[in-house]
């Protein structure tokens, strides 16, 4: 009968938690799911509340830290050229170490091949290995 109770006390405190959303109550129901784990076992009464006690600490110093850290970080955009480097490239007019057009990202780049000995001709596709001003340094694709 105690690990229903617990069960039941864990779906509350999780429904509870899309309420406020700061992961108290998540942590814990968790506790609360690991005592009726530990309650199906038919351990003491007095047992059941210090093992609800040790994983309410465990998971609330522990694992929200973590979690809090992990979903809360702020997301980067990065929309510098530099965020092209290793990208895929359409070569549209011969490349070679004096230049060349490539459509890179949906745009028309300048491009020179990394290599002063190999052009790359219209149609081949190309990996983009550095970003120099508003010219694409390009080599074989990998």
């Amino acid at each position: 009968m105690g690990a229903i109770i617990w069960f039941i006390g864990a779906l509350v405190l999780a429904g509870l938690e899309l309420a406020v959303g700061e992961f108290t109550l998540l942590m814990l129901g968790g506790a609360a799911l690991a005592t009726a784990g530990v309650a199906l076992i038919g351990v003491p009464l007095w047992a059941e509340f210090i093992t609800f006690a040790v994983a309410s600490a465990a998971l609330l110093l522990f694992i929200r830290p973590m979690i809090r850290k992990r979903l809360l970080k702020p997301q980067v955009l990065d929309s510098s050229p530099r965020a092209l480097v290793g990208h895929r490239a359409e070569v549209l007019e011969d490349v070679d170490s004096s230049g060349g057009m490539v459509r890179l990202d949906g745009s028309i780049w300048s491009a020179k091949s990394i290599d002063p000995t190999h052009t790359f001709v219209e149609g081949e596709f190309v990996s983009v290995i550095d970003i120099q001003g508003t010219t694409a340094i390009v080599w074989k694709e990998s």
